[in-house]
C-alpha cells in the first residue's frame, strides 16, 4: 500500500515537473541576419584569397627548386629498414637454430649475439654511410630492438611447443646433445 502511494506521488511529480511548457528565453538584442551573413561571406572571401596567394607562392617556390629529402627523412628511412631487418632476423634466427636443436643457454647466447652484433654486420653489408656525429652505436642498436626480442620469443615458443607436440626430442644444450 505504501509503495503504491509512493509510486503514485512520484508519477504525479514527474508529470508536473517535466510536462510543463518550457519558457522561451529571449535575447537582449536583435541580430540582423542579412548583415551578419554578408560579413561572414566577406571574411570567407578574404581567407580564400589569402589561401590562393599562399598556394601560388608555394607553387612558384617549388617550381624554382627541386625538393630534396631532408636529413631527417633519410635517417628515418634508414631506421625503418633496420627495424624490419631486425624483425625478420629475430624470427628467422630462432626458427633456424631451434630446428637445428638449440635450447636453453645456447639459444639465449645466440639471441644476444644476433641482437647486439648482427646490426653492425647488416650496416656494413648494406654499405650505409653514416655521419659520425649523428650515428653512434646506440643509434644502430636502438631501432627494432623490441620487435627483435618479441618475434624471437614468440616464434621460439611456438616452434618449441610444436616440436614437443610432434615428439621431436633432439636438442643441443650446454650439457651436451640429447636424443
Amino acid at each position: 500500500m505504501v509503495n503504491s502511494i509512493c509510486i503514485n506521488i512520484y508519477y504525479v511529480w514527474f508529470i508536473i515537473y517535466f510536462m510543463q511548457p518550457k519558457k522561451k528565453i529571449r535575447s537582449r538584442h536583435k541580430v540582423n541576419v542579412k548583415k551578419e551573413r554578408q560579413k561572414q561571406l566577406k571574411l570567407a572571401e578574404k581567407k580564400q584569397k589569402q589561401l590562393q596567394k599562399q598556394a601560388d607562392t608555394k607553387s612558384e617556390k617549388s617550381k624554382q627548386k627541386p625538393v630534396k629529402e631532408s636529413a631527417l627523412d633519410i635517417r628515418l628511412e634508414k631506421e625503418t629498414k633496420l627495424y624490419w631487418i631486425k624483425a625478420v632476423t629475430g624470427a628467422l634466427s630462432v626458427f633456424i637454430l631451434r630446428l637445428i636443436g638449440f635450447v636453453g643457454w645456447l639459444l639465449l647466447f645466440w639471441m644476444l649475439f644476433f641482437m647486439l652484433a648482427f646490426p653492425f654486420v647488416v650496416n656494413y653489408a648494406l654499405g650505409y654511410k653514416f655521419d659520425k656525429e649523428e650515428w653512434t652505436w646506440k643509434n644502430v642498436l636502438r631501432p627494432g630492438l623490441g620487435v627483435f626480442f618479441f618475434l624471437f620469443m614468440i616464434v621460439g615458443v611456438i616452434l618449441h611447443t610444436t616440436l614437443k607436440l610432434l615428439g621431436v626430442t633432439f636438442y643441443i644444450s650446454i650439457t651436451g646433445v640429447h636424443f
